[in-house]
């Protein structure tokens, strides 16, 4: 039976993972540090092996092994130490949020080549557009959200029960297509989410002392493995109007009837049990993730690599130039098997020889800060209500700047060309000072604001911070660069200048705030491979969500 509460649920997939640890990869844990994450983590000491933790800046040597600096040195030979690989382990990876592309694709490759081992990635991020990397998501057959439960319910036993089976029970093969009919239902790609449930349909039979796999054991799977990987909600089934039907022959009757005894679990039934946890705002988060993965702007900026300050990276082979800093323990573990030769063809027969081919400079990531470039259209009638809405969005983003290290800029355009109202800054005083004198009325000149955002973007981009254009405006543009009032060379040169933010690989967002969608304003947004948002009677806060839920 499915349990009815997500804790109860939480319960359910750690007695199944203790059955089958490596074959059902791992659990999605998505909870911030807490009582109840703990509660849930408690659990782990049943599991088959031990529990070792990893961390996001952890290396290939420590992963895989390599050579152990100080015995090789206390031995005279290269002595190789192991890596956490090496061993069956339960892998515990806190903070998985922050994973690097790097590090998930060398877990995702021992998931996939290693027998031994299962991951419980923790997923802590607090805003929509973090989260675990997809390359471990798809390899961890359980997803957990415990963020909505409290303290309180997180009190149950979740000591594992049960022994592994000898013999894995039994799944007929009309089960099998039945899960795999249900996944096109929900919009769930490849093939590992299948599986996956046949496991946990065997693991549930297995934990309930059954030897061939029952109804309730494929609701379990479809509800712990389906559910959470849904993508799309299922299309409802309209009745067709009944025709006649040629009487059946004696062996169609007979065929049928075999058929029948054969799936003995309605379709309908499975599918309910799918609705049945599927979250409330499925479509809004989709659509959310949508326009993440269209911002590429997204985050609190460009990631860069220095050699001063910013995250520990592997580092690599380089020369000293007086500026770089030098990794020691990694340049003397480089030097290290090449002593015994060095030594017999050095006359001196110094102890350790370290050459300049040995020498490693030390890496360090570092996050610029990021720059929202606002672009007003604060032309025509309805200018004073969009200067209203943009005052209000940059007003209430400005409040979390200071924390998430943003600057803001605004860019107006009206009349023949644009103007730049805020430099780029952080003063929330000086902001509000700003925008109580921004003017409206005049022509829409959009390729001039666009034209002014860009070069502002372009000086951002040389001071070190990374610039995103966010484009608030009706989309009916009718003056031109040259300063004409002409629609066509207007909408032309409008065109040209998103042509060149692309060019420039300057990420953007497009708010359109007419009454009703403007088609040349979604062209235009394809033009700049910007996410476009239709906002008809947007206010601040409207805006504002847009902006933090595309942006961030």
């Amino acid at each position: 039976m499915i349990p009815e509460t997500p804790w109860g649920r939480a319960q359910l997939a750690l007695r199944l993972l203790a059955l089958d640890p490596f074959g059902l990869g791992g659990v999605w844990l998505k909870t911030r540090t807490g009582p109840v994450r703990d509660q849930w983590l408690r659990g782990l000491s049943a599991l088959p092996y031990a529990t070792r933790k990893l961390h996001n800046a952890i290396s290939d040597d420590q992963l895989f092994g390599g050579i152990d600096l100080g015995a090789t040195l206390a031995a005279g030979r290269e002595v190789r130490s192991v890596g956490l690989l090496d061993q069956s382990a339960t892998l515990v990876l806190p903070m998985a949020e922050r994973c690097e592309p790097g590090l998930a694709a060398r877990l995702a490759q021992a998931l996939d080549t290693k027998t031994g081992h299962c991951l419980i990635a923790m997923d802590e991020a607090a805003n929509a557009d973090e989260g675990l990397p997809p390359a471990l998501r798809d390899r961890l057959a359980f997803h957990i959200d415990l963020e909505e439960i409290a303290y309180g319910e997180a009190t149950a036993d979740l000591s594992p029960r049960g022994q592994p089976p000898e013999t894995q029970p039994n799944l007929p093969e009309y089960a099998a297509a039945q899960i795999i009919a249900l996944c096109a239902k929900l919009g769930i790609e490849g093939l590992r989410a299948p599986l996956f449930a046949m496991r946990c349909a065997r693991a549930n039979a297995a934990l309930n002392n059954r030897k061939t796999v029952s109804t309730e054991d494929l609701e379990v799977a479809v509800a712990l493995i389906l559910a959470p990987r849904a993508t799309q909600l299922p299309a409802d089934d309209t009745e067709e109007p009944d025709q006649p039907q040629p009487e059946p022959t004696q062996d169609q009757t007979q065929d049928q009837g075999e058929a029948e005894t054969e799936q003995l679990i309605p379709d309908e039934m499975l599918l309910e049990a799918a609705l049945a946890v599927l979250p409330p705002d499925l479509l809004a988060n989709l659509a959310g993730q949508k326009a993440n993965r269209s911002a590429k702007g997204s985050g609190s900026g460009s990631k860069r690599t220095g050699n001063r300050r910013g995250r520990p990276l592997p580092s690599r082979a380089g020369r000293m130039d007086g500026r770089a800093r030098v990794d020691l323990v990694a340049t003397l573990r480089s030097a290290a098997p090449w002593q015994p030769m060095r030594k017999a063809l050095s006359p001196r027969g110094q102890n350790v020889q370290v050459r300049s081919s040995d020498i490693r400079l030390k890496r360090y990531q570092e996050m610029s800060d990021r720059l929202l470039i606002f672009t007003v259209d604060a032309s025509g009638s309805a200018a004073l209500a969009r200067l209203a809405e943009a005052k209000g969005a940059i007003e209430l983003l400005l409040a979390e700047a200071y924390a998430r290290r943003d600057h803001v800029s605004l860019v107006a355009f009206r009349g023949e060309d644009a103007e730049l109202l805020l430099p780029p800054t952080r003063s929330l005083v000086q902001t509000k000072r700003r925008l109580a004198a921004l003017p409206g009325g005049g022509g829409t000149p959009l390729a001039s604001g666009i034209k002014t955002a860009i070069e502002q973007a372009l000086v951002a981009k040389g001071r070190g911070l990374t610039p995103t254009i966010v484009l608030l405006t009706d989309g009916r543009a009718n003056i031109a660069l040259s300063g004409d009032a002409n629609r066509a060379e207007a909408g032309s040169d409008a065109t040209a200048m998103a042509r060149q933010a692309w060019g420039q690989g300057i990420p953007a967002l497009v708010i359109d705030v007419s009454k009703r969608p403007e088609r040349s304003l979604q062209a235009l947004a394809q033009v700049m491979d910007a996410p476009y948002i239709p906002l008809p009677r947007a206010d601040a806060k409207k805006v504002s969500k847009a902006v933090t839920a595309a942006l961030d």
